[in-house]
């Protein structure tokens, strides 16, 4: 009886057997099973654009998945390894939306929406703050409220003492002004705020009625420095706004007025025979630098060093084939970064230029103008 068990416990097992044997032959077949379909990208042909009817409205058609252009002289030069990464999915998407970033003493609200969806929202958040609107300008982008002093809840917000029995005539008068721009990636916003104050009190007007403090709307002055306390009072009505707008995210509304605030990128690539040769931002030196350093970290591009004062990046630009070490990596420690390319910033009048160029000891096949054309995906 003994004999027979086994023999049972053996028949049992044969279809895992026969099982593994077909699981190894697959294996051992490599990927000739599988269509090796990574050229079809280069060799595709383009098809025919879109074309609306005339009663269509442009901005509501948008690519949902767009694919980067190739151009014809660099196709020939494209192997599998080399397919170009289709630009972020994500840049248009924010990891978190409504994010209150800073930097050198500037605080903005980043939201993922154009202006002109976003301009009616800050005006019933003032309304609803009991701020009100008094002037607003959205080919400037600048929403001004009323005098904050005379609302209980306006006055708590903007961090004003506590309303007195009688408003006196001598007591400092305080504004709160909103300022919305594209922001630096495409479809996005950037809010700033700031509180403005009447440090003389509001003189009245000649018929003894009302403040004339401030007359009109107030200049936008980005390149005041505010105080601690200011910045920090900026960054909670930033993140007061945040919320709000997260609250009316099912019903947002469009202007038409503030559809203009969109009209120039802030980032612009520069070509020559089809050829990048450099990028354009119409940004400050350090929102530059910042943009260019988180550009190349979201596009896993190695910095092995950098200078923000001399304006550069040294950055490991090889492809995945000429990083592999081969078999060797066996036996050794992971291969450090290299020095392939350097990205440059120069400031020349109101922009920056971006250049790259080619470190003498590489002889890769990337050259600047693919370096450029990928941080533009990601910078815009």
């Amino acid at each position: 009886m003994p004999v027979l068990s086994g023999i049972r416990k053996f028949d049992a097992f044969r279809p895992i057997a026969v099982a593994s044997g077909l699981l190894l032959a697959v294996a051992t077949s490599g990927c000739s099973l599988v269509e090796d379909r990574s050229e079809r990208y280069v060799n595709a042909e383009e098809g025919d654009a879109l074309v609306l009817p005339e009663t269509a409205e442009p901005s509501n058609f948008t690519e949902i998945m767009p694919i980067r252009r190739i151009d014809a002289a660099d196709a020939g030069k494209m192997y599998s390894s080399d397919i170009p990464r289709p630009p972020d999915m994500t840049s248009e998407i924010l990891e978190e939306n409504y994010v209150v970033e800073e930097l050198d003493g500037r605080a903005w609200l980043l939201v993922n929406d154009v202006p002109g969806r976003i301009w009616p929202a800050v005006t019933a958040y003032m309304n609803e703050q009991g701020l009100g609107v008094a002037y607003d300008n959205p080919q400037l982008g600048l929403l001004q409220s009323e005098v904050a002093n005379f609302s209980m809840r306006a006055r708590e917000l903007l961090d004003l003492s506590s309303e007195p029995a009688e408003l006196s005539s001598s007591e400092v008068r305080a504004v709160l002004q909103a300022r919305i721009a594209p922001g630096v990636r495409r479809k996005t916003t950037e809010i700033q705020v700031r509180k403005l104050t009447s440090d003389d009190g509001a003189a009245e007007d000649s018929s003894g009625q009302g403040t004339v403090w401030p007359k009109g709307l107030v200049p936008w002055n980005g390149t005041a420095d505010p105080s601690t306390e200011e910045l920090e009072l900026q960054k909670r009505l930033l993140a007061n706004l945040g919320e709000f707008l997260k609250a009316r995210e099912e019903s947002k509304s469009f202007s038409r007025a503030a559809s203009g605030i969109e009209a120039k990128p802030l980032v612009k690539l520069v070509s020559e025979n089809e050829t990048a040769k450099a990028i354009y931002m119409d940004l400050d030196y350090g929102r530059s630098w910042a943009e260019v350093n988180r550009a190349l970290v979201e596009s896993d591009i190695a910095v092995v060093d950098l200078n923000r004062s001399e304006g550069w990046f040294f950055v490991d630009f090889r492809t995945a084939d000429e990083r592999d070490p081969g078999w060797f990596s066996w036996f050794s420690d992971k291969e450090k970064p290299r020095h392939t390319h350097t990205v440059s910033l120069v400031e020349q009048g109101s922009q920056v230029h971006v250049t790259v160029e080619t470190a003498d000891s590489y002889n890769g096949d990337r050259g600047p103008e693919d370096l450029l054309t990928q941080l533009f995906d990601y910078l815009y």
